[in-house]
């Protein structure tokens, strides 16, 4: 391997989010600022919402209650 052509690599780097939540991780920068982070993201802090302009939701929901449902089968006839 080539000597000095990697960068220095930080095994504590700062991590300080929007928040104010700050954590430690490894990395090639010295100090990293984020906005959103898993302490403040709303998928992992269960807040998030669905947005549905169009009502696709309720129209996937009236699919899959319709295919639950259970048909009766129509018995086709025989020629003789």
């Amino acid at each position: 391997m080539k000597k000095d052509i990697h960068p220095k690599f930080y095994e504590h780097s700062k991590v300080s989010c929007a928040c104010g939540n700050k954590f430690e991780v490894g990395s090639t920068l010295e100090k990293i600022e984020v906005e959103i982070c898993s302490a403040c993201h709303p998928f992992f802090t269960g807040q998030e919402k669905v947005m549905d302009t169009a009502g696709r939701v309720e129209k996937f929901q009236k699919r899959a209650a319709k295919a639950k449902e259970v048909k009766p089968k129509v018995k086709s006839k025989k020629k003789e």
